[in-house]
């Protein structure tokens, strides 16, 4: 390292069309600024040399150049450290190198001009990202603020909303929902708008904004369980569920991630996808089912349990896969006669360091699937599970059919 890597990086958060007290003498000492264009006029006069913020990469490249010439001044939105541009700069450069001065950040700012408390928000950042498991987070919370850009937009973001809930039956629902957007922040064109799914759905928005959705849902109590859910506590129909001991094998050997895509086919009750959606609620869940009776118990254990993280996709496996994104981890709980198939398909999506389990009851299904998934490049294990209930002494003991479990990781 040279004698410049002891040029300093003055990270300036910003609000509005002014600079802080104090910022433009920051600013006349500095070789060069980082900016975006918008904000090139309020430091045109203070130094020569002027570096685009975007693109990012390149933007890091002409700064360590300039920092080879004296200290280097960037200027960013708000609090560089929430959501900005300070992880960017703390992955890039030493932290001796740099010295952050945060403005109050746009949320803190819609939240201020909607008169809303801030601690108990959920935030979401949607800026440059494509986000396909957002619309089931949004809607999981009581209160959620969106950071968002030109392509996640408010009226999409809305509209998006008003589809899954349609999707999900609960078009009602939309009604209940108050969505509020704050845009051009401090700057003379600032606009607040207020209104329901519909209305925000209808409107086109300045890119620059704050998206809050705010609807009443009712918490979970405090002694209900993360797990363990009871068979009668599931809605479903003619006892066709997945034993509560049976659920709790196949859970364990998924090995469940915190965050990903997971893959229901077969879905029956939901039964898995319930406690799936309920363990992680950052994990995308799409549940497959193609019955009408099981489409309608599913649609309401996600309603009754306010899993909308939960998906239902109503169709027969495989063919209802194709439009689903790649999945981290499956369970097939049901193949009507396309077993092969489903798990030919399934083991060509699943992704790499993934886990597919399926349950078997018949013995013929016991003895395929292993074949099918080591032909698939899946390696393979097998558990048998065999329940039986002692209700208590007055009641006969209950033996139910023992379950296969198949396991095949995808190495």
């Amino acid at each position: 390292m040279g004698w410049w890597s002891m040029s300093e990086i003055f990270v300036l958060g910003i609000n509005g069309a002014v600079l802080a007290p104090g910022y433009d003498e920051i600013i006349s000492s500095c070789y060069a600024v980082v900016a975006p264009k918008k904000n090139y006029s309020l430091f045109s006069n203070l130094c020569d040399t002027i570096i685009e913020i975007a693109p990012v990469k390149e933007m890091v490249r002409q700064l360590r150049l300039a920092l080879q010439h004296g200290n280097v001044a960037v200027l960013a939105s708000g609090d560089p450290l929430f959501y900005g541009i300070g992880r960017t700069l703390l992955n890039s450069f030493s932290q001796e190198q740099l010295c952050f001065y945060p403005a109050v950040s746009a949320m803190q700012l819609a939240c201020a001009r909607f008169k809303i408390p801030w601690d108990d928000l959920h935030l979401f950042s949607l800026h440059g990202r494509d986000d396909q498991g957002a619309v089931g987070r949004i809607l999981a919370h009581n209160k959620v603020m969106l950071f968002t850009d030109g392509q996640n937009s408010p009226d999409r973001i809305a509209m998006s909303l008003l589809n899954r809930l349609e999707v999900m039956g609960r078009s009602d629902q939309a009604e209940n929902i108050r969505v509020s957007v704050a845009e051009n922040l401090c700057l003379d064109n600032e606009r607040l708008t207020r209104g329901t799914l519909a209305e925000i759905a209808a409107q086109q928005f300045a890119p620059l904004n704050m998206m809050l959705v705010e609807q009443p849902l009712v918490e979970r109590k405090a002694d209900s369980p993360l797990f363990g859910l009871q068979e009668k506590e599931i809605t479903h129909s003619r006892g066709l569920i997945t034993k509560s001991e049976v659920r709790a094998v196949i859970l364990h050997c998924l090995r469940l991630p915190a965050r990903g895509v997971f893959w229901d086919v077969g879905g029956g009750s939901g039964s898995i996808s319930v406690e799936v959606a309920r363990l992680c609620p950052a994990l995308q869940v799409f549940t497959v089912e193609q019955k009408e009776e099981g489409q309608q118990n599913i649609r309401k254990n996600i309603h009754d349990f306010q899993l909308y993280t939960m998906e239902l996709v109503c169709g027969r496996a495989p063919e209802a896969l194709a439009l689903l994104p790649d999945p981290d981890r499956i369970f097939i709980g049901g193949s009507g006669g396309a077993l092969g198939a489903i798990i030919k398909e399934c083991g060509m999506r699943l992704r790499h360091g993934g886990i597919m389990a399926a349950s078997a009851v018949l013995a013929a299904t016991a003895e395929q699937a292993p074949d099918l998934m080591r032909a698939n490049g899946l390696e393979v294990e097998v558990r048998r599970v065999a329940v039986t209930r002692f209700p208590g002494e007055q009641e006969k003991e209950q033996h139910f059919n023992p379950i296969t479990i198949i396991t095949g990781k995808k190495c």
